[in-house]
């Protein structure tokens, strides 16, 4: 109940008035049945943009540190996130990947929308990163389609860093979805789960223009956070 709450009149009115978010190929979201989400991360404010433009409700499986941070702030995040219906996701190891795939199957299970971020973090500087696979064995062992999703402008108006985001147009862009029923069967296939990945993330790239990194942003991130500077990547071919 809340979370239409939230997004008919508390924060969705408010943020698409702001923002005014410009909307490409909403057609492609199926309007009723289970289905995954699979967006680019480039800001916090991914989080509240995506759901805004949806007409149907949807569920992503949202970072712990939303859930457990110190502090007023920490509290009201977590309560805000509690409230929206979101899912917490432990990233520490294998089997905290697992428990987030098992979450996010029930979601999918009861015939809803999962939303996932397949980079696993958001970029820290605007550039696409490798998707991790636990988007591919949802999709290919619940049996659902994926519609690949752009966010533009969003590192531009909140990039990593910046509490309040700026006031600017963004876009969101959905593509056509993508159906992997060719692999049914095949989600413990560490080569089918990987370029399932791979081609939900080229789709996300082409939608969004962003130049892409073949790594992993969290391994980009612990890099930079450790003093050392990032490698530099080639603009992948489209």
């Amino acid at each position: 109940m809340f979370y239409y709450v939230l997004k008919h009149v508390l924060l969705g009115p408010l943020l698409k008035l702001l923002f005014r978010p410009r909307v490409e190929g909403l057609e492609h979201v199926p309007e009723e049945g289970a289905a995954i989400v699979a967006g680019n991360h480039l800001s916090f404010s991914d989080h509240f943009l995506m759901p805004v433009v949806l007409d149907r409700r949807i569920t992503f499986l949202a970072k712990q540190e939303y859930f457990t941070g110190p502090g007023l702030k920490g509290r009201l995040t977590a309560a805000f996130f509690r409230s929206a219906g979101q899912i917490p996701v432990d990233r520490s190891g294998k089997e905290a990947g697992r428990a987030a795939i098992r979450e996010g199957l029930g979601v999918l299970g009861r015939g809803e929308l999962l939303g996932i971020y397949p980079e696993g973090t958001r970029s820290p500087d605007g550039r696409l990163y490798k998707g991790k696979v636990g988007v591919a064995v949802m999709a290919l062992t619940a049996g659902v389609k994926v519609v690949p999703c752009a966010m533009l402008g969003t590192f531009e108006i909140q990039p990593p860093g910046r509490v309040l985001p700026r006031i600017r147009r963004v876009t969101i862009r959905f593509g056509e979805p993508l159906d992997f029923s060719r692999f049914a069967g095949m989600e413990g296939e560490r080569a089918v789960v990987r370029a399932v990945t791979d081609e939900i993330m080229y789709e996300i790239l082409a939608l969004s223009g962003q130049e892409y990194v073949d790594e992993y942003a969290a391994k980009v991130k612990a890099a930079d956070d450790a003093g050392r500077e990032p490698r530099k990547f080639p603009r992948a071919e489209r």
